[in-house]
């Protein structure tokens, strides 16, 4: 979908540069004792999912105001998907939500090959009606007050692990919308343990080799209360189920100045952390594109995570969940995937033995100091020697840019309307 012409005279422009920059950095960090082409090499490595429901223009609670060229159908997004794949190196999977990515397995697997991509976690969706259905989540689904329609949230959760196990993916997020908004409106006790029931039916269907993840959110739409509301929640629900279910963080789904990396670091300790879902937020769950209000917070989260990777047992599923309203989407997921993949190579430049020597030490100062140094590193020589090599495009929305990609697909891809609200 990217002219690989266009590709190497874009890198061609830049190649001289970057070679210039890289050196540089690498003498710079050598100084300190770090070697560039070991932080080059974690890079490459690192891979970040990116969301199908994210190549969309979403909606605000009020409109939604359509971009150029929206993908029609899964087979779209998936092209969409691709062309960040192949400029970033950096997102090898999608994650898929069902019933909006509904399509023959086959076919699915055979497109996502054609771009070397793979499939991430599953998501389900009950938190709104579709055409056909019997039962109404109105009232809630997996923790309804009817047990027909708490069946029925639960069939299609299996028949997203049935899907996914069709396209490979190995692991289901489980996010709900219940709640009540009025005091008195539902038992919090009972609906808890109807979601607890619920839930384990779905674990049941689990293949031997598949996670479960919960995922927490503080509000919306519900807004006096939410079944699953924070962390704690999240993991009494992942240690009731067993081994195989974890919890989900997304960046977006707290109180505002909540500490989230301290959130990570207990999940990891309790052996309960599956994922996370990147993005950034200013109050409450904006969806907005990762690294673009709190940078220092995500290089945190990953401070965290760098520290504890060889915990034994943690694999976590790294995805984006953005909403992008203003902004091209696939130039919003390319900038998020990159921002994600700064903070782990940031992260990865802490000096981990001077670190727990300050803290030892109760050296507040330059303990802090330590984390800062890494974080105010420039580490966009060793992204965009990273994306060279595997590659991708020194500047990859620029290179977007030149393609044309956008006003190509505008051809085909119908002008969505803008009719109607609510938050996609």
């Amino acid at each position: 979908m990217i002219d690989p012409t266009i590709l190497e005279a874009e890198n061609a422009k830049r190649s001289a540069a970057l070679q210039a920059d890289y050196e540089a950095l690498g003498a710079q960090l050598a100084r300190r004792g770090i070697e560039i082409e070991a932080l080059t090499t974690r890079a490459m490595g690192f891979g970040v999912a990116v969301p199908s429901w994210g190549t969309g223009t979403g909606g605000t609670r009020f409109a939604r105001f359509p971009g150029l060229g929206e993908p029609r159908h899964i087979f779209d997004k998936l092209d969409d998907c691709g062309v960040i794949h192949r400029l970033t190196a950096a997102t090898p999977k999608v994650s898929l939500h069902i019933p909006w990515d509904k399509a023959d397995p086959a076919d699915l697997k055979a497109k996502a090959a054609e771009y070397g991509l793979g499939f991430d976690a599953m998501n389900s969706n009950t938190f709104q009606d579709q055409p056909g259905q019997a039962q109404s989540y109105k009232f809630g689904s997996l923790s309804h007050t009817d047990a027909a329609t708490r069946a029925q949230a639960v069939e299609h959760n299996l028949e997203c692990i049935e899907i996914g196990q069709a396209l490979g993916s190995k692991a289901l997020t489980v996010w709900i919308g219940d709640g009540s908004n009025f005091p008195g409106q539902t038992s919090l006790s009972r609906q808890f343990d109807r979601y607890l029931q619920s839930m384990k039916a779905i674990y049941a269907g689990l293949p031997d080799d598949w996670r479960l993840f919960s995922e927490h959110k503080m509000y919306e739409p519900a807004f006096y209360s939410t079944v699953v509301q924070d962390w704690g929640t999240s993991l009494l629900t992942a240690q009731e189920l067993g081994p195989k279910a974890q919890c989900l963080v997304d960046l977006g789904h707290h109180a505002p100045n909540v500490n989230i990396e301290m959130i990570v670091a207990r999940l990891v300790r309790a052996g309960k952390l599956g994922g996370f879902h990147f993005n950034d937020s200013k109050y409450g769950d904006d969806d907005l594109d990762s690294g673009t209000i709190e940078p220092y917070r995500l290089f945190l989260v990953f401070n965290e995570l760098v520290e504890l990777e060889n915990t034994p047992g943690l694999d976590l599923s790294h995805m984006i969940d953005q909403s992008h309203n203003v902004t091209d989407p696939i130039e919003s997921l390319i900038l998020s995937a990159g921002e994600i993949q700064r903070a782990f190579v940031q992260a990865s430049l802490v000096d981990r033995a001077a670190l727990a020597g300050y803290q030892d030490a109760n050296d507040a100062l330059m303990a802090s100091a330590t984390l800062r140094a890494a974080f105010r590193t420039d580490v966009e020589p060793i992204l965009a020697m990273a994306r060279l090599r595997k590659g991708g495009a020194i500047d990859p929305i620029a290179t977007y840019r030149s393609s044309g990609y956008r006003a190509r697909v505008s051809e085909i891809r119908p002008r969505v309307s803008g009719a109607g609200g609510g938050i996609v």
